[in-house]
């Protein structure tokens, strides 16, 4: 995996704004740092946790991409977790309208997710979400009741508490959902943030730069994982840390 420098706050509020085709400009790198151990002594981070067990891999992934991002954003993480020892038939990517309204973004996964299930004939999936897909991830959970469908839920770089990077662009409808303090955000953040039995992950560093503050992705109650150093976009096609997804999934 090759390095990148650091982009400016200036330079990444432009991805936000830019079209799906900006993601080809940035390349990843990075290992992934130590995970931020929650109180219970007994918990780890996921790859450590499942470094010793066999693996599961019958479970459909459902990827569900940021704010102006679609399928493609999930090449490389489909050719890892087939890698991994998924089925290509196992694997699937939810798209939605970026700029349209996240409450109808969740209802639409949740369609989606029933359509998997009857699908493959499994009773649950897991979700993988990246930057505004946790909060389309989040709302479908939490609000719609669809932890009882989801074993498994990453979030990637996940706006789980919004972003100030959002103020680029509150002419959308999904922007205004996204900025710190919206009313969509206090939503799905008061009280249990991880409800259910689905077990939570999440993956942020400080070298993001559009999830502003980085720490908006850590869910209370989930094994938050702190990164070194890489950037929002970069995550799609590290594989160090697309592995500890997949190990995570697998659990």
């Amino acid at each position: 995996m090759g390095s990148t420098s650091r982009r400016s706050p200036r330079r990444l509020l432009g991805v936000l704004v830019a079209g799906a085709a900006a993601l080809t400009l940035f390349s990843s790198a990075t290992t992934a740092g130590a995970a931020d151990a929650p109180a219970a002594a007994a918990r780890t981070t996921a790859g450590q946790a499942t470094a010793a067990q066999p693996l599961s891999t019958s479970t459909p992934v459902v990827f569900v991409h940021g704010y102006t991002g679609n399928a493609s954003n999930w090449v490389t993480a489909m050719s890892v977790f087939r890698a991994s020892g998924w089925s290509s038939s196992n694997l699937f990517a939810y798209e939605y309208n970026s700029y349209g309204n996240n409450i109808a973004n969740a209802q639409g996964l949740a369609t989606y997710v029933n359509t998997v299930k009857a699908r493959t004939g499994a009773s649950k999936v897991a979700i993988v979400n990246h930057s505004m897909g946790g909060l389309v991830s989040q709302y479908y959970l939490k609000v719609l009741g669809g932890d009882t469908s989801v074993s498994h839920l990453a979030s990637i770089a996940g706006a789980n508490h919004g972003t100030t990077s959002a103020g680029a662009c509150l002419i959308y409808t999904t922007c205004q959902q996204m900025y710190p303090g919206s009313s969509f955000i206090s939503q799905i953040s008061s009280g249990d943030e991880t409800p259910g039995s689905t077990k939570y992950a999440t993956w942020y560093s400080a070298c993001d730069g559009v999830i502003l503050p980085y720490t908006s992705t850590r869910l209370t109650g989930a094994t938050n994982n702190n990164v070194a150093c890489q950037t929002h976009i970069g995550y799609l096609t590290d594989t160090a840390v697309l592995g500890q997804i997949a190990r995570f999934v697998a659990s």
